[in-house]
């Protein structure tokens, strides 16, 4: 592992820089700065214009319409992205199942859905968490059974993040029974159109819809939609469970939101101080934040270089989410009474009070909501410790 970049790489960091600077659609970065909630068209033009470079695809190969980029180059760009403060590549589609389609699908499979993908003509969403099986996954029972040349699915999948954007959810599904409950399970896509799929809307403490619950009932999808061989779904879902938990660290943004919070701080008043920044105890908070990021950036790069086993990256999740959410906290801190604000500019009492109150202020209370998600999607810290736990007693 090299901490340094290559010439090539410092190269390849001031063209990316450069684009988002100067190429990149600036009212989208206004609206990140202002803490307004980005559409959906808002994170299709976002991501049109990654496209445009053929930047959109991180981790696909060339072949298949990415851009082929080594492990470091694709660091480079995600770390670039969040320093500038752009929206994060929605990740169900080009992140989670666009690889799995990559590896396991079949030429029509590949040639039928990656196009939209990179396009953003079409959003995807994961259909894996289940009212009766969250952290255990394994115990999943939305039902597919074999009709003729469909299946017919039964059940419901739950906090279904962007549901009602989506074009297209990729399903753990249970087709058999197995003497071990990973058996049985397969992996399907399931057009967002077809007949008996209802979204329930899922309002979370922040006030913002991100979440649904799906129910489907004898929702008939075509076995050909089925990812790889049946039966092997729990194969192909640790392949991408796998790349999840390495996607929570967004160490850019942990050192983007450092260094405003550097900023903010030595302008913001004190009662006992010149300034917050001048205040042993914030001061102190911040520096071991600080430290953190950068031990857990190492971590990262030792990640990427394939030398952290399995339960490493485990505790490398726990600690990236957990990281988060204490930098929320010193935003909340920072923001004081402006925190209180509601980031709804459509709530007609509240418009005098969001229009006089810091960026933020209004963004600290709904991030600080929203981090506490961190450390339970994508596999609770919960489950984090059994897998590491389980790592050390064999």
């Amino acid at each position: 592992m090299n901490l340094q970049l290559s010439a090539s790489e410092s190269a390849f960091q001031q063209e990316v820089r450069h684009f988002f600077e100067c190429d990149y659609p600036q009212y989208i970065l206004e609206k990140v700065r202002r803490g307004d909630r980005l559409s959906r068209e808002d994170h299709c033009v976002s991501q049109a214009a990654l496209q445009s470079k053929q930047w959109l695809g991180i981790g696909w190969p060339k072949a298949h319409g990415g851009p082929g980029w080594t492990e470091n180059q694709r660091y480079i760009f995600e770390s670039e992205l969040e320093r500038i403060g752009a929206p994060n590549i929605i990740p169900m589609a080009v992140i989670y199942v666009g690889p799995i389609i990559v590896e396991f699908g079949t030429p029509e499979q590949q040639q039928r859905w990656l196009p939209d993908i990179l396009s953003s003509t079409s959003m995807w969403a994961q259909g894996y968490s289940e009212p009766e099986s969250g952290s255990d996954l394994a115990s999943l029972g939305l039902r597919a059974d074999r009709n003729g040349d469909d299946y017919i699915l039964n059940g419901n999948k739950v906090w279904t993040t962007l549901g009602h954007w989506a074009d297209w959810i990729f399903c753990l599904v249970r087709t058999s029974k197995g003497e071990r409950k990973q058996e049985g399970i397969s992996f399907v896509c399931v057009d967002m159109r077809s007949a008996g799929i209802t979204i329930h809307p899922i309002i979370t403490m922040n006030g913002a819809w991100e979440l649904n619950r799906i129910s489907f009932d004898n929702v008939r999808v075509p076995i050909i939609n089925r990812i790889g061989e049946e039966g092997r779904g729990w194969h192909y879902a640790n392949v991408l469970l796998s790349t999840e938990r390495l996607s929570f660290a967004h160490i850019g943004k942990k050192k983007a939101d450092l260094r405003k919070l550097r900023i903010l701080a030595g302008d913001a008043p004190s009662d006992n101080y010149a300034s917050l920044m001048d205040e042993p105890l914030f001061a102190a908070k911040l520096a071991a934040l600080e430290i953190e990021v950068a031990v857990l950036e190492v971590w990262v790069l030792r990640a990427l270089d394939g030398e952290l086993a399995q339960a490493a990256v485990s505790s490398l999740k726990i600690k990236c989410t957990e990281c988060a959410q204490t930098i929320t906290e010193l935003f909340m801190l920072l923001s004081g009474r402006s925190a209180m604000a509601f980031p709804d500019i459509n709530l007609a009492d509240w418009q005098g009070v969001l229009l006089s109150t810091p960026s933020y202020g209004v963004m600290s209370a709904d991030s600080y909501l929203f981090e506490r998600s961190q450390t339970i999607y994508g596999g609770t810290s919960e489950i984090q410790r059994n897998i590491i736990w389980k790592s050390l007693i064999r």
